[in-house]
């Protein structure tokens, strides 16, 4: 009987404990809460005050996602990794990352808060859409009374690569 394989890599896998501690990096973002990414996920953040849907990154084109409206300024790129190197995908922003080690124990699932739950949309209606915070939220979280949002970076991936192809 043939073993079955799966994935070779997984990127969520690399949201490792060490003593039960995370190691995460906080990602600022406009109108919605900041972003909370596995910080062995970024394999580079650079500067670029242009806001871009493609970014040339060590010969290769990886597709933006953009946390700030095309209005407000953008000051870096932050390429994280994929489950594969087609699935790489590029984060636009401004702002300071922060790098924080929270205790597991410490994070705390939370419903979206209503400030930031503005519009009531059913996902299946509509398309993937970088405006619609619904269309790409994993989980919100507390940490130490603040919320963060973890995005669902393989869903976005995809939806990327399936709009630039």
């Amino acid at each position: 009987m043939k073993q079955i394989l799966k994935h070779s890599f997984e990127a969520v896998s690399l949201l490792t404990t060490t003593n039960g501690m995370l190691d995460v990096t906080i990602v600022p973002a406009f109108n919605q809460p900041d972003w909370l990414i596995p910080s062995s996920l970024i394999l580079s953040v650079d500067e670029h005050d242009q806001h871009t849907s493609i970014y040339d990154w060590q010969d290769q084109e990886v597709s933006v996602f953009h946390l700030l409206p095309q209005d407000k300024a953008v000051d870096k790129i932050i390429v994280l990794e994929g489950n594969t190197s087609e699935h790489r995908l590029a984060l636009q922003t401004a702002g300071e990352l922060h790098q924080l080690q929270v205790r597991i124990s410490d994070v705390k699932d939370i419903e979206v808060p209503e400030n930031f739950d503005k519009t009531n949309i059913n996902e299946t209606a509509v398309p993937f859409n970088e405006n619609v915070m619904l269309s790409y939220l994993f989980q919100t979280v507390m940490i130490e009374d603040k919320v963060y949002l973890v995005p669902d970076l393989d869903k976005i991936a995809h939806q990327l690569v399936d709009v630039s192809s």
